[in-house]
């Protein structure tokens, strides 16, 4: 088989032969038809991520048709399926195991090669409204996506939600999700461009986070958020707290701007807010996420499909921030 192999920091990516891959007990082996980007897959490349091992495949998101499967594998030879990159999540529904927990694409190898070896545990249908690159496109932005909004944050129809940083891919699923269960969704972004694709995608407002009072602009809009989805952290932290309305949750799954400092608790116990930790999502979860994006009939956004010998340019338009929505590789 082919596959995309990082073999040190920084380094290019090199598209190589290697054996194809045989499944043990209880895996599967899923001949993939496309696979697709998270900021995760540049960290990895950059050496900013924790437990670095090479050389690795990367990837953590892919589709395909199971081509075969070890002893335990059921009847899932021949089906086409979407992988579930949360490996060994546990046996609770709260959080995951915090000893075996691995998403794939580090440590194992990932998605960006023609085959993969999974669990079967880790197997989905395939929606059949979606192709290829739709498909692969879901999991591990739409599985944190959805775990933030449904299992953590709790939301239902008619609550207004304020999702951060519009154009990701965790983002733009966020967006997605809060729609199809009946929220009312505003964004920020630091790109009009993106504002005005968010507002496309059906989010009723935003503000560009980098013009001065931008808060006070969402405040004026919406009047307050129910539900906040964030990844940022940082200085942001504060006007969040205030933009949220008594009793809102605030979901986060990344803090790409440090710690927050200066926080003001006493708003926080006396707004009875709740600031949710969130991190991937469990078996349960991708189910759920699944069964929605079928009941609604959900399409992905796509920013950009390169092929996977071109893996680097793939990385380097993540790099660059530019995109609205995944960046897919399809999988000759």
């Amino acid at each position: 088989m082919k596959a995309a192999v990082l073999h040190g920091i920084g380094d290019e990516i090199r598209i190589e032969d290697r054996p194809d891959l045989q499944p043990g007990p209880g895996e599967a082996i899923v001949r993939l038809k496309a696979a697709s980007l998270n900021r995760r897959d540049v960290w990895i490349r950059l050496g900013q991520y924790a437990g670095l091992k090479f050389p690795i495949v990367l990837g953590s998101d892919g589709a395909g048709v199971v081509e075969s499967v070890g002893d335990e594998g059921g009847a899932w030879g021949g089906r086409e399926v979407i992988v579930n990159p949360s490996i060994n999540w546990g046996p609770s529904q709260s959080s995951q195991d915090q000893k075996e927990f691995q998403i794939l694409g580090l440590p194992r190898d990932g998605t960006l090669a023609q085959q993969v070896r999974v669990p079967v545990a880790n197997l989905i249908d395939k929606p059949r409204h979606l192709n290829w690159e739709q498909a692969a496109a879901i999991p591990l932005a739409g599985l944190t996506a959805f775990r933030a909004i449904s299992s953590r944050a709790h939301l239902v129809s008619g609550e207004k939600v304020l999702v951060t940083g519009a154009g990701g891919g965790v983002a733009t699923f966020a967006i997605l999700f809060a729609k199809a269960l009946g929220a009312e969704v505003f964004v920020t972004s630091g790109s009009e461009e993106k504002l005005a694709q968010a507002r496309a995608l059906g989010a009723s407002g935003g503000a560009n986070y980098r013009s001065e009072g931008w808060d006070k602009e969402l405040k004026e809009a919406a009047g307050g958020f129910d539900v906040i989805i964030d990844s940022a952290m940082g200085e942001g932290l504060s006007k969040l707290i205030e933009l949220a309305n008594p009793g809102g949750r605030i979901a986060f799954f990344g803090a790409t701007n440090g710690n927050p400092a200066d926080v003001n608790m006493r708003r926080i116990f006396w707004k009875q807010l709740s600031l949710l930790g969130t991190t991937m999502g469990s078996p349960a979860d991708f189910a759920g996420m699944i069964s929605l994006i079928e009941l609604k009939q959900i399409n992905p956004v796509i920013d950009t499909t390169f092929p996977l010998e071109d893996a680097n340019k793939a990385l380097d338009h993540m790099q660059a921030s530019s995109q609205f929505g995944k960046i897919v590789l399809q999988i000759p």
